[in-house]
């Protein structure tokens, strides 16, 4: 009993920072698409948007969020696997 009250502020902590990095990468997405995106496809913003604007920026975005995807998959798995042998626990 105690082993699972000594683990849970330690669980919480964990809980917590992958949340926290969770909105991190959520925040850093959406200024990579805009950046990448809304400046790429939206040259001249005015009060609304194109059809080709809208197309452009949709499918941009949906690929730019395909890659983005595979990239983190990747990373985290190379990480747990990394922690993985080295005797560490996973993600």
């Amino acid at each position: 009993m105690s082993t699972f009250a000594s683990s849970d502020p330690k669980t919480a902590l964990m809980n917590q920072v992958r949340q926290e990095a969770a909105v991190q990468n959520a925040r850093q997405l959406v200024e990579k698409l805009n950046e990448h995106c809304f400046e790429r496809c939206i040259p001249k913003p005015g009060s609304s948007l194109s059809k080709g604007e809208e197309t452009c920026f949709s499918q941009c975005m949906e690929k730019y969020m395909g890659a983005w995807n595979t990239v983190s998959r990747q990373y985290i798995g190379r990480i747990q696997k990394e922690a993985g042998s080295m005797g560490g626990t996973s993600l």
